[in-house]
């Protein structure tokens, strides 16, 4: 079975090769997923490898470090991503806690035996179930202790990976521990194969997160060159998908007709960057006077319409000056992304019907009334119902205060997680010294 998925992901990546040459998204780091990392000297202290994917990953690893190099001082750190973003965060977030951040190798034998031998990793730690079959199998048989943390398994995955059981079986043999967000989450692991022992329940460590020194001060830039205030109040479009650049804007000109007196200004950021360019050429097309985040500062970016933001990891830093976050990737069925990060700061959130990827988070927002999101609707539809509640959001300021409160509330009461984290890896750790 190994043999065969070696071999499918080697077509699989013979087919992708023209994107693996000619697009930067997929070229920049090409050398490091073949395992050729940079030079890292080897040591007599023993290594923690936390691999995050993407962006989202990264910044809910934040807490999870900062536990990690104060519970474990004898252990050096290194840090992975897959992506692009992911890499450019890990970077900068990382920059004074980790020894080297790289890139993932590709999931071939040969690349990730060369990555095991030059890091030579004693703890392995995966976030949010990453699961690639030989790396999980080579990193237990080199010696590492594979640990899954923050761990979810989407109805989608599980899924998946049901059609393969054997497969299944036979890689979460190679895992060690699976530090897991829900009871559900507990229960697929099991159906696929994974002994309900060496599983536990820690709760979502993106409950943990908290602002920094540095983003309190990114703020406050933003704040300045932008003039964001009370008059003019800032409806932010975070973390956003084609098409839904053009339902917003579309919405955020009808909302601005309907508002004379303190009309609202728009922030759009979108997912990924390689959609920068495209959605600046809407924005323009739509007629808005607007300003990247990368221009040269002026002083026509203190009464712009629309501010691209157009930079990695600085998302956070704009939800204290939000007074509304609309939360991309829910008008289309992408799934969602992540709501946890304004509702850390005590914003009114809005996401539209599909929320499939934070299902059960969603859902206890909801319960809650921490946030407002849309029902299903026709494309045609979104741009009014959108309008509509920005609109109300905007002049009710009791509802739009009470979403907000209810939001952080749903924070205070879910944290822990990174502590019963640290608290399972050092328990398996001193057993199985």
């Amino acid at each position: 079975m190994f043999l065969l998925y070696s071999f499918l992901l080697t077509v699989g990546f013979i087919i992708l090769l023209p994107r693996f040459l000619f697009q930067e998204k997929y070229a920049v780091g090409l050398r490091e997923r073949f395992g050729n990392l940079p030079d890292f000297q080897a040591s007599e202290k023993p290594l923690m490898w936390l691999h995050c994917v993407s962006v989202g990953e990264t910044n809910a690893a934040r807490p999870l470090v900062e536990e990690l190099k104060k519970n474990f001082p004898e252990y050096r750190l290194v840090v992975s991503t897959t992506t692009r973003t992911g890499q450019d965060l890990a970077k900068k977030v990382f920059a004074t806690d980790a020894e080297l951040v790289f890139y993932f190798p590709f999931d071939w034998k040969f690349t990730v035996r060369r990555v095991l031998d030059k890091i030579k990793p004693d703890v392995v730690l995966i976030m949010e179930t990453e699961i690639w079959f030989n790396f999980v199998r080579e990193a237990h048989k080199s010696g590492a202790k594979v640990f899954v943390v923050n761990g979810r398994l989407s109805e989608k995955s599980f899924s998946r990976y049901s059609l393969i059981p054997k497969m299944m079986r036979r890689v979460l043999h190679h895992v060690d521990l699976a530090l897991m967000q829900t009871r559900a989450d507990v229960e697929r692991l099991v159906n696929l194969g994974m002994r309900r022992a060496k599983i536990k329940v820690t709760g979502n460590i993106k409950f943990d997160q908290a602002f920094d020194e540095t983003e309190e001060a990114l703020t406050g830039e933003f704040q300045r060159r932008f003039a964001v205030s009370e008059a003019t109040p800032l409806i932010v479009a975070a973390s956003t998908h084609a098409p839904e650049e053009r339902w917003i804007l579309q919405a955020f000109g009808e909302t601005r007709k309907n508002l004379k007196e303190n009309s609202p200004r728009l922030l759009i950021a979108p997912r990924h960057p390689e959609r920068f360019a495209e959605v600046e050429e809407l924005i323009k097309a739509d007629g808005f006077v607007s300003v990247r985040r990368s221009a040269t500062e002026s002083s026509g970016d203190a009464t712009v319409e629309v501010i691209l933001l157009d930079s990695i990891g600085e998302l956070r830093a704009v939800y204290p000056l939000a007074r509304i976050v609309f939360v991309g990737g829910s008008l289309i069925p992408h799934g969602g992304q992540n709501i946890l990060e304004p509702a850390m700061n005590e914003r009114a959130i809005v996401t539209g019907f599909y929320t499939m990827n934070f299902a059960e988070i969603v859902k206890e927002f909801e319960a809650r009334n921490a946030l407002f999101r849309l029902p299903k609707l026709a494309e045609d539809e979104i741009p009014d119902a959108l309008a509509s509640v920005f609109a109300e959001l905007l002049q009710d300021a009791a509802q739009r205060e009470e979403l907000a409160k209810n939001a952080s509330g749903v924070m205070k009461i879910n944290r822990g997680a990174t502590a019963k984290t640290i608290e399972y890896i050092k328990s398996f750790l001193a057993a199985n010294a």
